[in-house]
């Protein structure tokens, strides 16, 4: 089955805050990030999106009625969330530290692991029945499902670059991934 991974536009948020969880609105207009993507979809496919209003808004602009699936949604970094990285490495060092050794593995204080958010979001993949499928999310998704399917050594995980309202596709079988595109 083809994926179609569109990470959401770019959010209202100042630079250098550390966000996933967070339900923050759009800094961009939708509309025309819709239609640049809209060529790139195959006709009539499902569409899914994570429940978060930065990737729900692209993804009603792209199909009347997409499911919105919470296991798609960011990676939640608890305590973190809202706070500045620089404030993150003041008041916390140790933690911030132990994360940026084990990114896949720890889990930030009141949050989850990315393995955590990696598998919630393959197992709403799993349920897909091998049919093409336009998935509005996140980029910490997007890596968690680009390091599985191609085998990308998790301490590679923060090396893959993905641009905001662009899409990635990925085709996906029982040997795992291949990368038809990314960042169109």
């Amino acid at each position: 089955m083809d994926l179609y991974l569109i990470r959401h536009p770019w959010p209202a948020v100042a630079p250098g805050v550390c966000y996933g969880a967070a339900d923050l609105p759009l800094a961009e207009a939708v509309a025309p990030v819709a239609e640049r993507l809209k060529p790139l979809l195959p006709q009539g496919a499902r569409v899914l999106s994570s429940p978060l209003q930065r990737c729900r808004q692209l993804a009603e602009a792209l199909h009347p009625s997409p499911v919105l699936d919470p296991r798609l949604q960011e990676i939640n970094f608890g305590r973190w969330e809202g706070k500045t990285w620089d404030d993150i490495y003041r008041d916390d060092r140790t933690s911030l530290d132990a994360w940026a050794k084990d990114v896949l593995h720890f889990t930030p204080p009141g949050g989850e692991s990315a393995a955590q958010m990696q598998a919630r979001a393959l197992a709403c993949v799993g349920e897909l029945a091998h049919e093409d499928t336009v998935i509005v999310t996140h980029g910490g998704v997007i890596r968690a499902l680009l390091v599985y399917w191609l085998g990308i050594p998790a301490e590679r995980w923060r090396q893959v670059q993905l641009d905001f309202g662009h899409l990635t596709k990925v085709r996906v079988d029982n040997q795992g991934g291949r990368l038809l595109c990314l960042n169109r």
